[in-house]
């Protein structure tokens, strides 16, 4: 009988060793492309908050106290149309309003990505 010395591998440790190859690899697609996606919403609703917080600034620094109802309009933050709108409503109390603002990317329909809820004071 010859010794026989093999060096190497087999084809069932090639077909595992690719197998597991594959698994690593399929993970880490998944991974990449769920993080690009994160990064495109968190972006999209950082930049409809800004927005947001305009309006409420604008209506904080008017000199009129803003009256009671709505008013829609669009803002461009980073290179991107925003639709907002307004809705300014009483409180109990006669010297606060409420200001309710949602930012949409789209004028018609969806939830909005960002909205933001101020109160506004009557300066006597």
């Amino acid at each position: 009988m010859r010794n026989q010395s093999t060096s190497g591998f087999t084809l069932l440790e090639v077909i595992v060793a690719l197998a597991i190859l594959s698994i690593v690899l399929a993970a880490a697609v998944k991974g990449v492309g769920s993080y690009a996606s994160n990064v495109t919403y968190l972006r999209d609703r950082t930049l409809a908050h800004w927005v947001a917080m305009n309006q409420v600034a604008a209506n904080q620094l008017i000199a009129n106290w803003p009256p009671i109802g709505s008013n829609e309009g669009v803002a461009i933050q980073g290179g991107v149309s925003w639709y907002w709108r307004t809705v300014v409503s009483p409180t109990i109390d006669p010297d606060l309003r409420r200001l309710d603002v949602a930012v949409r990317p789209h004028k018609e329909g969806g939830d909005p990505i960002a909205s933001v809820t101020a109160f506004l004071g009557r300066v006597h």
